[in-house]
């Protein structure tokens, strides 16, 4: 055994230099990224959403949308604004400027001015200004004061139902993220439901005095 051991030829390696020398010196490189370019001359248009009206552009159930304000074709609204929710809408056909504005790792904030049934305490606020747990995982911290109702405000249709008994106060709420209905969460969680909700600025766009249903270009403007 020990003489056939000795007799054997040693394994010769070069193989594995032959395949090691067959490879590339460098890696092979992933084609970047690049944010899709708008199909047609680059648009963002601010419309100030009314009360009951879908944040999109069609709707199977004959429901109002976007289509019956706003007859701009290709652009879409970044971010979106509940059906119940009135205010500052930005559509574009940027990609870019839609993540700027909806990515929750930009912080983009948007800035709410929210009624809400009773009257909240300071120390009711300060659980929002720090975070609080919903179901689906602690908020970011949010910016929020009590304010008076806003001298600009318009009439409602349908009005909000209020309670007699039950006073009502308004809020100025900043968010840095954009949950699904997530200011009403936050103020029912802190046992305040929310009454009425409008988004007034999205980061450096603001409601800047349009009437619900109005809509302004401002492509040149930016």
């Amino acid at each position: 055994m020990r003489r056939l051991l000795l007799s054997a030829k040693p394994m010769r390696k070069t193989s594995q230099r032959i395949h090691q020398d067959k490879r590339p010196n460098n890696p092979a490189r992933r084609p970047a990224q690049r944010t899709p370019r708008p199909k047609g001359p680059r648009r963002v248009i601010l419309f100030n959403k009314p009360y009951d009206v879908l944040p999109q552009f069609s709707d199977e159930a004959g429901r109002r949308t976007l289509k019956d304000f706003v007859p701009v074709n290709e652009v879409y609204a970044a971010g979106r604004l509940d059906r119940d929710s009135e205010g500052l809408m930005v559509l574009t056909n940027d990609g870019a400027l839609q993540a700027q504005l909806t990515q929750p790792g930009k912080r983009t904030g948007k800035i709410y001015v929210v009624q809400v049934e009773g009257v909240p305490q300071e120390s009711d606020l300060s659980r929002l200004r720090t975070g609080v747990i919903l179901n689906d995982g602690p908020t970011l911290p949010a910016e929020i004061e009590q304010i008076a109702a806003p001298a600009w405000l318009w009439e409602r249709t349908p009005p909000i139902r209020e309670r007699k008994a039950i006073p009502t106060c308004w809020l100025k709420i900043t968010l840095y993220e954009g949950r699904n209905r997530q200011v009403r969460r936050m103020t029912a969680h802190i046992g305040f439901p929310t009454l009425r909700l409008i988004r007034v600025a999205m980061g450096d766009y603001l409601l800047d005095g349009l009437a619900p249903g109005e809509w302004r270009d401002i492509t040149k403007q930016v």
